[in-house]
């Protein structure tokens, strides 16, 4: 099974639970999708193959190579992005997704799905100006975000040095939760805080909120969250090869439908 087909089987064994059905949802859009076309591709530009079902045009897709091929029974023209990368490009179009077809994780995103999940992704963090005064040991976070929090980070390496989870009082009183990051590139910045927004919202917590703050090297602060914040991982980019961007989720590069 792949972890698409485990989050797709827990949404289906608790119809009920909407935790289930956002955190399935969160995995999409950070999964890397094999979407078949009608050709080759054209530069930039890709044309995917589309079907009608129940009255919608549908694309086909699949979380892995080798089940595209499975399901074709030959070699066939895809383009490879991720779920987010995919709901961004057809939003507005009318067009659905077909995933794993044939598969034990097979469902229809129909079009208004698709829509939905691209406005989601689509609203990003909010730039706020507050001076943290101290900070404390973070309380007892929900799994499903710290289990969205573990998938963002996974797919960081190397975009940051080291991260905390904390709780924080900010000089004008305030408390809350942070998220502190050290060791970023400027560019790597709106980055990171949009993963923790969709952590948030794909935890399945409609109104929590949690901070993000990113500390140079010589801030003082960063003795004191790493007192007593909870260290969260984040793997190393391997050796020599600087950290890229998944395909399609540049927002000045994206691909292009025909």
């Amino acid at each position: 099974m792949t972890p698409l087909d485990a989050a797709h089987a827990a949404m289906e064994a608790a119809p009920g639970d909407d935790s289930r059905r956002v955190s399935f949802y969160g995995l999409f859009a950070d999964t890397e999708l094999f979407v078949m076309l009608a050709g080759e591709s054209a530069g930039d530009e890709v044309q995917p193959a589309l079907f009608d079902v129940e009255g919608a045009r549908y694309l086909v897709a699949f979380d892995r190579e080798e089940r595209l091929t499975a399901f074709t029974g030959e070699i066939t023209p895809y383009a490879a992005l991720p779920g987010r990368g995919l709901a961004a490009m057809i939003a507005g179009e009318g067009i659905g997704i077909a995933l794993n077809a044939e598969l034990p994780s097979a469902m229809l995103l129909p079009p208004d799905a698709v829509d939905w999940l691209a406005a989601t992704l689509a609203d990003g963090p909010h730039r706020i100006a507050a001076r943290p005064r101290s900070f404390h040991a973070p309380l007892r976070l929900p799994d499903g975000l710290m289990q969205a929090l573990g998938r963002g980070l996974a797919g960081a390496a190397g975009l940051a040095g080291a991260a905390w989870v904390a709780g924080v009082t900010y000089e004008d009183g305030t408390t809350g939760h942070l998220i502190g990051f050290a060791g970023v590139p400027p560019a790597a910045e709106a980055a990171l805080a949009e993963m923790v927004r969709e952590a948030l919202v794909f935890s399945g917590l409609e109104q929590g909120w949690l901070d993000v703050a990113f500390f140079a090297a010589d801030d003082p602060n960063l003795g004191a969250i790493d007192g007593v914040g909870r260290a969260l991982a984040i793997p190393a980019a391997p050796a020599g090869v600087p950290p890229r961007p998944a395909p399609g989720s540049d927002p000045d590069r994206p691909p292009k439908l025909r």
